[in-house]
């Protein structure tokens, strides 16, 4: 499969050049009469270009430019020129929702990719449904997003016709992550704390049904602040209850300090988190990550022979690591130029004056081999591939791939 995904993104990256050519100003540097006026599509990105989770943020915008600066490079579809306009949301809701705003009013775009917390998100759906602008995450994973508050009971309901991501949910996450600290690292006794943000919050819950389910134990729950960086307190609760891990629901800012302080208060014992934490930035910023555990949506690009490519163009043009979401970047901002394919080819080559309405309906058409594997999505808006890894930092304080799986919820 990954030799044929290989094969495939090679031909989508040089004969992609029929996918994407479309929406508003003229390409003055084209002198070949034969070539007319090409249209500008403005993909709008969003994420947290500053602040605690920059590193995270700058790896997705980069991945979301390559993919445009590949389209406009190969022609992908005829007639349109590519844009990516960047926001920078600060990993703050408030901030998201206005970013939307700037978005919607910007008539070129007919897409969004991003955010990465699904707190933002919950700011941004809602506007963005309204508007008909399709709005595709790499990062999400909040389940609610998707299928709505009634998903624990069963009761799935698709919540904006809008969203879509390439990430999977907190559901997944969250199981596959219990699932393996019980069967796979015998483990059988865990303390839980989380960081009481929407991501975080719902992953710890995921894990807990799950682990508890399996017959393993939480021998205490806490929750802390994410701004915080002394957890004496709460590291002290968890040497007295006889813990054999911790997992936490929340981001590497905070998990780096809270592993550390764990270590050193004399608990021999595993941090265990999602993606959010399992970032290069994590055994960085904690002198004990050794041995802490993480899972992360997909498989290793590094693993993957349909990545060699997208890895190759990422290190020749970015000094920034991609880090956990660049490939699901770049096949969420390669599946609107898809999107923008579909509506152009279907419109005799042309861009119609419906273009997000369009676009949007084109989603569910879309399907193709991308970096991380066969890219579509679901009734929900949900990625198809339910792939997971779980990682665990190395002796030489790095993150090292221990097991994959396309895991699909219980």
């Amino acid at each position: 499969m990954r030799n044929r995904s290989a094969l495939i993104l090679t031909t989508v990256l040089t004969t992609g050049a029929l996918t994407l050519t479309a929406c508003g100003s003229r390409d003055k540097d084209n002198n070949d009469d034969n070539a007319g006026d090409k249209k500008t599509v403005v993909i709008g990105f969003d994420a947290p270009l500053t602040g605690d989770l920059s590193a995270l943020g700058i790896g997705m915008r980069n991945s979301a430019e390559l993919a445009v600066k590949t389209a406009n490079k190969e022609n992908t579809v005829d007639g349109v020129e590519f844009k990516l306009q960047p926001l920078d949301d600060q990993a703050q809701p408030s901030v998201g929702g206005q970013n939307a705003q700037k978005f919607i009013s910007n008539d070129d775009v007919l897409g969004v990719v991003g955010p990465l917390n699904s707190s933002v998100s919950q700011s941004m759906q809602k506007p963005f449904n309204d508007a008909s602008l399709t709005q595709i995450s790499p990062a999400n994973t909040g389940t609610e997003l998707t299928q709505g508050d009634g998903w624990k009971k069963g009761d799935k309901k698709r919540q904006f016709k809008t969203f879509f991501r390439t990430a999977t949910t907190d559901q997944v996450q969250g199981q596959f992550a219990a699932q393996y600290l019980y069967q796979k690292a015998n483990i059988k006794k865990v303390y839980l704390i989380d960081d009481q943000k929407t991501y975080g919050a719902g992953l710890a819950a995921s894990f807990k049904d799950t682990f508890t389910d399996l017959g393993g134990k939480i021998v205490g729950q806490d929750h802390v602040n994410p701004e915080d960086r002394d957890f004496k307190s709460v590291v002290s609760k968890v040497k007295g209850k006889g813990a054999q891990a911790v997992y936490y629901g929340g981001e590497y800012p905070a998990a780096a300090p809270l592993s550390q302080q764990l270590k050193e208060s004399g608990a021999k014992i595993p941090l265990m988190g999602g993606d959010g934490m399992k970032s290069e930035e994590f055994p960085k910023l904690n002198k004990k990550a050794v041995g802490d555990l993480g899972t992360s949506v997909g498989k290793p690009v590094e693993e993957l022979d349909s990545a060699k490519k997208f890895i190759e163009e990422y290190n020749k043009n970015y000094k920034e690591n991609m880090e956990t979401y660049g490939g699901g970047t770049y096949d969420a901002t390669w599946a609107i130029i898809e999107a923008v394919k579909i509506v152009v080819d279907d419109n005799d080559g042309k861009l119609p004056s419906d273009s997000r309405e369009k676009v949007l309906d084109a989603m569910s058409k879309v399907k193709f081999d991308g970096v991380t594997g066969t890219v579509s999505f679901d009734e929900y808006g949900d990625t198809t591939n339910t792939m997971m890894t779980a990682y665990q930092v190395n002796k030489q304080n790095k993150w090292e791939s221990k097991f994959s799986e396309a895991y699909k919820p219980r």
